[in-house]
């Protein structure tokens, strides 16, 4: 009898297990949780959104602190593990930083999608917008990349990873969001975490639904 009830468990924890869904978070600094303690930071509180919206998935985080588009590009390959059912793709930050030429930022995504696409994973691509003081040319190359590359991909899109901040400040201008920015200025502290979260976690969601389809 305690055999078969065994059985039972294991065959039960195996059904669960094909149900859950299973999200890489791949990006940077801004996703691996810099500056946070390791429950506060992107991902955990992601988790913990989308646990309390009943959604049957596990996230790993896929963040490097430091990364740019073409550190995403050379690393996105032993990221697509089998057991990935679907990828976060929010890089570009570090490119901004560094003032990196727009094109080369497009072409380095434009793989990441590629591999995905190859792997057969779905992906949830998080855009990034250019401050101004590069010039209205590079700001329009650079935040042209991600609507486009999501319409060409098929992909989910979110337009910029600080949506969520919008109902408390002017994303483009720090000075308004500095109640939720570590003292950098760049990376969110535990509340703009939950407000990033809380302005992306749909798009999550639509993200796990459409792999469940």
């Amino acid at each position: 009898m305690r055999k078969a009830l065994a059985a039972i468990v294991l065959v039960c924890a195996g059904a669960a297990q094909a149900d859950e869904v299973v999200i890489a978070a791949f990006g940077d600094s801004l996703t691996q949780g810099y500056g946070l303690p390791a429950a506060e930071g992107f991902v955990p509180q992601l988790q913990a959104w989308l646990d309390a919206q009943g959604a049957e998935a596990r996230l790993i985080n896929a963040g490097v602190s430091g990364d740019t588009t073409a550190g995403g590009l050379a690393r996105i390959g032993w990221t697509l593990t089998p057991e990935v059912d679907g990828i976060i793709v929010a890089l570009g930050g570090n490119d901004l930083l560094r003032g990196l030429n727009p094109l080369e930022a497009r072409t380095n995504i434009d793989g990441i999608m590629q591999a995905t696409a190859a792997a057969g994973v779905e992906v949830l691509l998080v855009g990034m917008q250019a401050p101004g003081n590069f010039g209205p040319e590079y700001k329009a190359q650079f935040d042209a990349i991600y609507p486009e590359l999501a319409q060409q991909y098929d992909s989910g899109f979110q337009r910029n990873f600080f949506a969520g901040l919008e109902a408390v400040g002017d994303i483009s201008d720090p000075t308004t969001l500095r109640d939720y920015f570590q003292s950098d200025g760049i990376h969110p502290n535990a509340e703009g975490v939950a407000r990033i979260v809380a302005g992306l976690g749909p798009e999550v969601l639509t993200l796990i639904n459409s792999i469940k389809e």
